[in-house]
């Protein structure tokens, strides 16, 4: 069935992990008659937990779509894993979706997850609703979870249902606020009931609440409101909408996935509350000539799409896409944005879990995917040639936290290097290269469990065997006082020999670059050797005799040496400078240089003291600390690259996850020496394997 823009929903289920997003998505399509059985993760069989790595697992890896069809209105559910290191996941669903669901535990009120989930809605402007889960179980208290909200929220918070209890303290039923109404579940079916007696004065309570909440969302109702006059129905929904589009008003919902219990109220008011894609705000897009404008979505302007998730499998390529404006229809030709190329659409899908369900057409505002279509990637907008615009890209996070990745069986790094390749087109939250001077294939990422995801991928879909280890750190060796050598090879074999022979000055330099310098008088070493005896140095310096290290600030210059008419040569220069080296850098003081990263870690101010403790146990020096205006500290330090190998795993359970940071590389210093030791121990474990 097709949908109009005006009765189309986009909304993304978010929260902590294991706090009961897919269940709900799984109750949402069951109630609405969209599933013929109710799944469980357990189990393994829901719509939206279809990867086998999510099943073995038992939670969200992925984000998935569930569209629900509801009194003539299409809901698109995007369901987005709540554990942290899939966070990729929830930036695709929060950049498409209109409004979020934050979905917050009886048990556990506001969790990390939904603190986190409520800072994206903010830095997008996004309307939110809050639903309160597991409302039927053991130890669950709906009273101390909803005024964690309250605490933290403060009046903004509308509760639009409240739960009904028996006397064990267990939820049998819920009141819909607004309507007046109390409902129980009977199997599967919402039953309506009478408001039990002890609850009405809770009901009068609430739904004064409401009605103070609508009186803010504008002079007309503000005025009715303290003339005393009752709104009508249509005016509360009037302005509940208001509030909840201007941010003013957050829904309280609750109920019990599992049971059924709440999830039609919940679909009342995303259908009722939430704004359809036309009422969205404008978009700041990037016209043709690369300047800023706002993009208004309109079902009556030229075809615009986004691309905001990309996923193959063994059954082919599927490019998830938002219609921006306009509507798409196979075989259609649109210009990619980013690389100016003029694409021909190919079959267009609505997409349930991992079912695909072929369709003629995508309207605007409306979420499916597009399939095959190789040049396609993650971030990309599709326009008509006439109206050609870039949509904002997704703001995914940096990569903080690395792994050193081989194969278990030597000669697969090339199905190793192709799979991640492939498994990098799905999630731009990782990458990955070969490091040359480590001898190492380093892949960064957001954390440990998405690594171990990553290695399972491999096995399952690529065929290879791989194993993780901690990278190795690139360190640098540098001299510290001038030392004068010669190099001198002679070798005599019969006709012609080999004779070079260089005196060198090894001091240290003011460049990380080689300097080589000549001052040779009298022609003691013709010229034309100069380029072999350079080529011979800048070989030499790849690896220090420390640890086998690049040499860097090293100045050498030739000042003298001789050569034999004959049997010199360009080889045996090249060679007797490589022997001065050897001999010279032992005597010259050299000196282990390790990598210096600049740290800026965001942190609530309660785990100020934890974090610097924690800093100074890394050799970090703090440089300063300044607030970000949201409650939070950001402190700047300077710390080894060597001791940040397992900072994000160690961040993570210092602040409750809820710290993040940023490091990248600024300069060598001088290691000191137990650091030192340490590291020409590891290198010459390295030289054995």
């Amino acid at each position: 069935m097709s949908y109009s823009a005006q009765n189309i929903r986009n909304i993304c289920l978010l929260g902590h992990g294991s706090n009961g997003k897919t269940t709900l998505a799984e109750s949402m399509l069951y109630m609405t008659g969209g599933t013929i059985r109710m799944g469980s993760p357990a189990d393994g069989n829901t719509v939206c937990d279809f990867d086998p790595e999510e099943t073995r697992r038992q939670i969200s890896i992925s984000m998935a779509v569930a569209p629900v069809e509801y009194r003539g209105c299409k809901i698109n559910v995007l369901d987005t894993p709540g554990y942290f290191d899939f966070v990729g996941e929830v930036q695709e669903a929060v950049q498409v979706s209109g409004a979020a669901v934050i979905v917050c535990s009886a048990k556990a009120g506001m969790s990390v997850g939904a603190e986190k989930a409520w800072d994206y809605c903010e830095s997008r402007s996004l309307p939110r609703i809050l639903y309160i889960s597991k409302t039927d179980e053991e130890n669950s208290d709906y009273n101390a979870a909803f005024n964690t909200l309250r605490e933290r929220f403060g009046k903004n918070i509308a509760p639009v249902v409240a739960p009904i209890w028996d006397e064990h303290k267990k939820v049998i039923g819920i009141i819909d606020v607004l309507h007046k109404r109390a409902y129980h579940m009977e199997g599967t079916k919402r039953v309506e009931i009478d408001v039990p007696a002890d609850k009405l004065p809770v009901l009068d309570e609430l739904y004064d609440a409401l009605k103070e909440s609508v009186a803010e969302t504008s002079e007309e109702f503000m005025d009715k409101y303290f003339s005393g006059e009752d709104f009508t129905y249509a005016e509360m929904v009037q302005g509940l909408r208001q509030g909840v589009r201007d941010l003013s008003l957050f829904p309280v919902v609750c109920g019990s996935a599992v049971e059924g219990l709440g999830t039609m109220m919940l679909l009342d008011t995303i259908v009722d509350l939430v704004p359809n894609p036309l009422e969205a705000p404008p978009v700041v897009v990037e016209d043709s000539d690369g300047e800023a404008e706002e993009y208004v979505l309109s079902d009556r302007a030229l075809p615009c799409a986004f691309i905001f998730k990309t996923t193959s499998d063994q059954y082919g390529k599927y490019s998830y896409v938002k219609v921006m404006s306009g509507s798409i229809t196979p075989d259609m030709s649109l210009v990619n944005a980013r690389t100016g190329e003029t694409l021909k659409l190919g079959r267009l899908y609505v997409m349930k879990g991992k079912k695909a369900e072929e369709v003629k057409e995508l309207g605007c505002g409306d979420i499916g995917a597009i399939g095959k279509m190789d040049a396609l990637k993650t971030g990309d907008t599709l326009c008509d040639s006439r109206k050609v615009v870039k949509m904002p890209a997704i703001p995914f996070p940096e990569p903080c936290y690395s792994v050193a990745i081989a194969p278990k069986t030597k000669g697969q790094e090339e199905k190793i290097a192709s799979g991640l390749t492939r498994l990098g087109e799905e999630d731009l939250t990782f990458n990955w290269v070969n490091n040359a001077e480590t001898r190492q294939m380093v892949v960064s990422g957001t954390g440990d469990m998405q690594m171990d995801v990553l290695v399972s991928k491999l096995k399952t879909r690529f065929g290879v065997d791989a194993v993780l280890s901690i990278p190795r750190v690139p360190y640098r060796e540098k001299i510290r006082k001038k030392v004068e050598v010669q190099g001198r090879h002679k070798k005599q074999t019969g006709g012609h020999g080999q004779f070079g022979d260089v005196w060198m000055r090894f001091e240290p330099g003011d460049t990380e670059e080689l300097q080589f310098c000549e001052e040779v008088v009298g022609g003691a070493v013709p010229k034309n050797y100069f380029p072999a005896v350079e080529k011979g140095m800048r070989e030499a310096v790849q690896h220090g005799v420390l640890a086998g290290y690049p040499v860097v600030y090293l100045k050498a210059t030739l000042y003298d040496g001789s050569y034999h008419p004959v049997d010199s040569s360009e080889m045996a220069f090249k060679t007797a400078v490589q022997l001065a080296y050897k001999a010279g850098m032992p005597q010259a003081s050299p000196v282990l240089l390790e990598p210096i990263g600049e740290l800026k870690v965001t942190i609530p101010d309660s785990y100020m003291g934890d974090i610097i403790g924690d800093l100074n146990k890394r050799r970090g020096r703090v440089m300063g600390m300044n607030p970000d205006g949201k409650g939070n500290q950001i402190v700047e330090a300077e710390v080894p690259m060597a001791e940040m190998m397992t900072y994000a795993i160690d961040l993570r359970s210092l602040t409750q996850s809820r710290g993040s940071f940023t490091f990248h590389f600024v300069r060598y210093e001088d290691a000191p020496p137990a650091a030192q030791e340490k590291a020409i121990e590891a290198a010459k474990a390295m030289a054995d394997e």
